[in-house]
């Protein structure tokens, strides 16, 4: 590999990285916001989002211009075409945690609401899910990414828990239809950005492994590396550099 290439994919990578981090935080917050009603969180969530807009640009058009100049192959290549998708999904999280913002500021309007204790559990899934995903895609650990996927089941039944919870209360009070609505809004946004976790999961084992696992989640094979964390251009060439 030349010199040119490995500070190109150095840059790249270390851009992703801080978008990963930018839109976890936002994740993080916008689900905050709306278990502890605070306007003041989702309106910093919600401002957050024209950087993560911008560089989703950036990153984009340094993926192109690598690709033009430098024509990586084999596991580089591959690399390269997984950055532009996860790129795309890290921004699309970023959209449906300020959508979560939205709901939490609507929601607050109604402060004797009873959000089910429930939701509770489902954040707690998802941001997890965010976490694991984010690391196996730093580390290239297909094995890692196959537990996110998964742990979207479990996600997809709390989410129909809390739906079912929503409409009793709906049934018991007519006063709580509008904000159990918001609620249900919120619910169904953290199923995505699980969604789109279980996404980048999948990403991950393409990456390291060079497989398309979407629509097998039930037979995932790993059979080139077996599952090993494989050498990856997210990973510094020192292990102490982050």
């Amino acid at each position: 590999m030349s010199k040119h290439l490995r500070r190109a994919l150095d840059q790249l990578r270390i851009d992703l990285l801080g978008q990963f981090a930018d839109v976890e935080q936002m994740v993080q917050l916008s689900v905050r916001s709306l278990v502890e009603r605070r306007r003041d969180i989702a309106d910093q969530v919600i401002e957050a989002d024209t950087k993560i807009d911008m560089t989703d640009i950036r990153i984009e058009e340094e993926c192109l211009k690598l690709l033009a100049l430098h024509q990586p192959v084999a596991e580089d290549l591959r690399w390269v075409v997984t950055v532009i998708k996860v790129n795309d999904e890290l921004e699309r999280m970023a959209d449906l945690a300020c959508n979560i913002a939205e709901r939490a500021k609507s929601l607050d309007l109604y402060p004797l609401f009873p959000v089910p204790d429930e939701l509770s559990s489902m954040v707690t899934n998802a941001l997890e899910m965010v976490r694991d995903s984010v690391d196996a895609f730093v580390q290239g650990n297909a094995v890692r990414a196959t537990e996110v996927i998964k742990q979207d089941e479990q996600v997809d039944e709390q989410n129909r828990i809390v739906i079912d919870l929503l409409e009793d209360l709906m049934l018991e009070d007519k006063d709580y239809i509008i904000p159990a609505m918001h609620c249900f809004s919120a619910a169904r946004l953290l199923e995505q950005i699980a969604d789109i976790a279980e996404s980048l999961a999948e990403d991950v084992i393409y990456m390291s492994e060079g497989e398309i696992v979407r629509h097998q989640h039930g037979d995932i094979q790993l059979p080139r590396s077996k599952g090993q964390k494989s050498s990856s251009p997210m990973e510094s060439e020192d292990p102490n550099e982050y």
